[in-house]
């Protein structure tokens, strides 16, 4: 089921109706439901309700939580010339002079005969070191900063792990450190999401449940391990083997899978409890890969730009590098960058879940069967839905489209309001709306339409972007006629019809050349830092050179915003 409210009963996104049954709302939930679903007529809100005795119940296809879309793709990473962990095969010499050492200091002085200092070997090595030892010729030790992390078989695979946490999306990368191929990818939903679809609701639900910091933890971490494993299980690996991981999220996501506390991210002037990066043994973080492996985490930048921005410009670092770029990374909470004569200034934009499909009456996530793009001309409603389905409901994009060609049809006006003389226009309910796919035609047997409340949400999202492109353009002092390029990453996205972003107004007027489309950068930004010590270090200088712009605090922001809302 969905829960963009994390089970508070007040997004009305968990609807189900009692076809047979106690039936009777509670006098809570009545503000939830949208005009066309009144609790009279059997609807209820499955997360309020405590059925008390025997029911039957149908769940409409918007409230199911269906397998999504999810985005992997990327730049692949480059391995480079600092790697982060080095395997050195040795076969140690029990003939030499002095046998009979024990086995750390012959390897030490066998390590330090190839040039290679090592200042101590990690405890979960030296528990299986003498057996290795004893069943090979040869021994491969993986090598860190000085210390043996890990002990192989020769010939064995050097594994690591890059995990790009969003606030929705999962995305998985299982690497071999040497060459850095990318052995297995893995997508999945972040579980967090039923506790609240946006880290506003997940800060919320910490601050009403005693356990709730920790149960977000422990969710979140499960998902992860599932999805190390199921990578592993993939090439027939073992996820003992995997030396280095590194993860990325934005401040909410890393600080619950952390541990650390959220509630001052909740109140102005939403400071993170920790900036820097961290290097954790991934043992005492429960993370499931070797005994020995390390956990990586690169700087926040800010209250709601964490880590993942930050590898995502450095993946773009070279595409950011000469010119006026803005860099943008589209989600619930929408990041965005603009860089211009060696200064680089960020600001979050709360652009919320719609673009998930959330708070849209028939939205959805990018499903099967989710409208996915819309043309409106000649009085004829043309779409496409993902996998060819029949139409159930829209995702992201869908939504968008149909917005920007509701405006071109003239069918709605600049304040996003139904235009009288608009024969499409019927009346649903207490709304007008649009219908899209006719009930004869849809997947569910209804019609699937938009209304004025989903155009409004719409409003909301693209003016709370725009307001920050414009906020930061101002800043540089400079208008977007100047911009060289626009580079657009995360999901949604991939998916975005730029001709729609423009026509809304929710990305500046420029030509197509202009806009660049680059998938998951935060994930390849994960597998450089993974590979690379200088990659690391090349973050840790992004995040500290970034000037940080808190857009509420900005004079006139509330007026730029208003004024975004027009189409």
């Amino acid at each position: 089921m969905q829960a963009v409210c994390g089970g508070s009963g007040t997004c009305g996104r968990c609807l189900i109706r009692i076809v047979s049954g106690d039936s009777s709302p509670a006098v809570h939930e009545k503000g939830a439901f949208p005009p066309m679903k009144k609790p009279g007529a059997g609807w209820r809100l499955a997360c309020r309700f405590i059925p008390e005795g025997d029911i039957t119940v149908f769940v409409p296809p918007e409230s199911l939580t269906a397998t999504q879309r999810l985005q992997l793709e990327g730049k692949a990473a480059e391995t480079g010339a600092d790697p982060v962990v080095v395997p050195v095969e040795i076969r140690p010499d029990y003939n030499r002079s002095g046998a009979g050492l024990p086995d750390d200091v012959l390897l030490r002085e066998s390590l330090a005969s190839a040039g290679i200092v090592v200042k101590k070997f990690q405890y979960p090595v030296l528990k299986e070191l003498s057996g290795t030892l004893r069943q090979e010729e040869k021994v491969r030790l993986v090598v860190r900063q000085g210390d043996v992390t890990g002990v192989l078989h020769p010939g064995e695979a050097l594994l690591g792990v890059a995990i790009d946490a969003g606030t929705t999306k999962l995305a998985g990368y299982l690497l071999d450190m040497e060459t850095g191929e990318i052995l297995a990818r893995k997508a999945a939903m972040n579980p967090q999401i039923a506790y609240g679809e946006d880290v506003v609701n997940r800060i919320a639900h910490c601050a009403q449940h005693k356990d709730g910091r920790s149960r977000l933890r422990s969710v979140l971490l499960e998902k992860v391990n599932t999805m190390v494993q199921e990578m592993c299980g993939e090439r027939g690996l073992s996820s003992g083997k995997i030396m280095e991981a590194v993860i990325v999220g934005n401040t909410v996501v890393h600080h619950l899978l952390c541990g650390f506390p959220v509630k001052q991210l909740g109140l102005s002037p939403y400071i993170p409890s920790v900036g820097e990066a961290l290097d954790v043994a991934a043992a005492e973080f429960g993370l499931d890969i070797s005994t020995g492996g390390r956990l990586y985490f690169p700087e926040n930048i800010a209250g709601y730009i964490g880590g993942d921005h930050t590898a995502m410009l450095l993946a773009t670092e070279q595409e950011r590098s000469n010119g006026v770029v803005l860099a943008l990374d589209i989600g619930t909470n929408t990041e965005v960058t603009l860089s211009a004569g060696g200064r680089t200034l960020s600001c979050a934009c709360a652009s919320g879940p719609a673009f998930e499909g959330a708070h849209i009456h028939y939205g959805m996530r990018a499903s099967e069967g989710a409208i996915e793009g819309v043309m409106i001309g000649n009085g004829k409603v043309l779409i496409s839905t993902i996998e060819d389905k029949p139409a159930v409901g829209l995702c992201g994009s869908g939504i968008l489209d149909a917005v920007a060609e509701l405006r071109k049809a003239d069918i709605i006006d600049t304040r996003g309001c139904f235009v009288n003389s608009a024969a499409e226009t019927v009346g649903e309910g207490m709304e007008k709306s649009f219908v899209l796919v006719p009930r004869n035609g849809s997947g569910s047997g209804r019609d699937i339409t938009v209304c004025r409340r989903d155009i409004n949400e719409i409003q909301l999202a693209k003016a709370a972007i725009r307001s920050g492109i414009d906020i930061l353009l101002r800043k540089m002092d400079m208008k977007a006629e100047v911009l060289d390029r626009v580079i657009i990453a995360g999901a949604f996205g991939s998916y975005l019809n730029i001709k729609s972003a423009i026509r809304i107004g929710m990305l500046p007027r420029l030509t197509a050349e202009k806009f660049h489309q680059i998938g998951n950068a935060a994930g390849t930004g994960a597998m450089q830092m993974l590979l690379s010590s200088g990659k690391r270090e090349a973050a840790g200088k992004i995040a500290k050179n970034i000037e940080f712009i808190e857009l509420n605090s900005e004079p006139g922001f509330r007026d730029i915003f208003m004024q975004n809302m027009y189409i």
